[in-house]
C-alpha cells in the first residue's frame, strides 16, 4: 500500500495550470510565466511543480506575440507536440492572439519548437484549447465581446490543421448570470473538456480572475451532437466549482483535467488564491480528486483545504 501524501498548493506560484498525462507514463505541466514558456515533466502529479522546468520558448523582444504570455497548454496531436499560448504586442486586448508552437520530437523536453503563427480567430482573444473528438479537431477560445455587456465569451470552430481554423465560428456561451459578472467585468474564459458517459462537458471559468468569486461553469452536449451548434449545449445556471472561504480557498478556476497514473481516478488541477481579495499575483496551483454524480455529470465538490495531507493519486510512486 502506498501511504504517501501531498499538500496543496502543489506550486506556490502557478496561474492557469495545465497538466497533461501522456501515454509515455509522464505528466507535462505548464503555468503562466508571462515572459517565457516553461515545461515541466514528471511521472508524479503531486511533485511535478518541484521539478526543474525546461524553457521551451522566449518571445521576440517586440512586436506581435512579444508580451503577456499567458495560459500555455501542451497537446499531442497527430503524432506531434503543440503548445497553445496567449500573447500580445503589449498594446492591449485588441492585439491579443493565441499562438501555436510545434515539436516533432518524441520527448517535448527536447527537440526544436517552431512557431506556426497565430491561430486565425475571427476576433482577438485568449485561452485557446483543442478538443480531439469524433475524428475532428475543434478549437475553442475566449474571444473579446462585440457587445457592451460582457468582456469575453467562448467561441468554437473546426480546425483544418492544429494551427488553422476553417469555417465559421460559433458562440457557445457568454456571461448571463450574476456569478459570471463578478470583479467588475463579465467574463467566460479558460475552456477545457471532459468526455464521459456519452456526453461532452465544456468547463469554463467565469468572472474576473482576481475576484473572490471566480468560479467554474459548465455546458453539456451529447457526444454525437454537432458541437458547433449552440443548441447542442445545455448551460448550468450556477457554478459547478466555487470559493470555499471556510477552507481558505478563493477564486478557484482556470483548470485542466487529468487522471491518476493508474488511470482509475479523475483529477482537477486549478489555481486559487489563499485569502479574500488576495490578488491575481497570488494564484497558486492546487489539485484534487473528483467523482461523478448519479446522472453522469462531474461532481467537483468543494476546494480542498490547503496545507493538510491528502493521499497521492492512485498509482503514484512514493519518492
Amino acid at each position: 500500500m502506498n501511504n504517501a501524501a501531498f499538500r496543496n498548493p502543489i506550486k506556490s506560484k502557478g496561474a492557469d495550470p495545465w497538466m497533461y498525462r501522456h501515454d509515455d507514463g509522464n505528466y507535462y505541466f505548464m503555468v503562466t510565466e508571462r515572459d517565457r514558456l516553461e515545461l515541466y515533466k514528471s511521472n508524479s502529479m503531486s511533485r511535478i511543480g518541484r521539478e526543474r522546468p525546461v524553457t521551451v520558448w522566449i518571445p521576440p523582444q517586440e512586436g506581435p506575440g512579444s508580451r503577456e504570455l499567458w495560459a500555455p497548454e501542451i497537446h499531442h496531436i497527430q503524432g506531434k507536440w503543440y503548445i497553445y499560448y496567449t500573447a500580445s504586442d503589449g498594446s492591449g486586448d485588441a492585439s491579443r492572439r493565441i499562438y501555436v508552437l510545434e515539436n516533432d520530437s518524441d520527448d517535448p523536453m527536447s527537440g526544436a519548437w517552431s512557431l506556426k503563427g497565430a491561430v486565425n480567430t475571427a476576433i482577438a482573444g485568449l485561452d485557446g484549447t483543442v478538443l480531439q473528438h469524433g475524428g475532428e479537431l475543434y478549437f475553442m477560445y475566449a474571444g473579446y465581446g462585440h457587445f457592451p455587456d460582457y468582456g469575453s465569451a467562448i467561441y468554437a470552430a473546426k480546425m483544418a490543421n492544429p494551427w488553422t481554423l476553417e469555417g465559421s465560428e460559433a458562440l457557445l456561451t457568454k456571461p448571463e448570470f450574476e456569478w459570471e459578472k463578478q470583479g467588475g467585468m463579465a467574463i467566460n474564459e479558460g475552456p477545457c473538456f471532459l468526455v464521459r458517459n456519452g456526453k461532452v462537458f465544456l468547463i469554463y471559468s467565469a468572472s474576473t480572475t482576481w475576484s473572490d468569486d471566480y468560479s467554474l461553469g459548465m455546458l453539456t452536449a451529447e457526444e454525437g451532437s454537432d458541437l458547433l451548434d449552440p443548441a447542442s449545449w445545455t448551460k448550468n445556471d450556477r457554478p459547478v466549482f466555487k470559493k470555499a472561504p471556510e477552507n481558505g480557498v478563493f477564486a478557484p478556476g482556470h483548470n485542466s483535467f487529468t487522471r491518476s497514473p493508474d488511470g482509475t481516478e479523475d483529477w482537477i488541477v486549478y489555481h486559487a488564491i489563499p485569502e479574500s481579495n488576495g490578488g491575481a499575483q497570488n494564484r497558486r496551483t492546487h489539485m484534487q480528486r473528483f467523482g461523478w454524480a448519479a446522472d453522469g455529470t462531474p461532481d467537483f465538490g468543494s476546494p480542498w483545504v490547503p496545507d493538510v495531507d491528502y493521499p497521492v493519486p492512485s498509482g503514484e510512486e512514493a519518492p
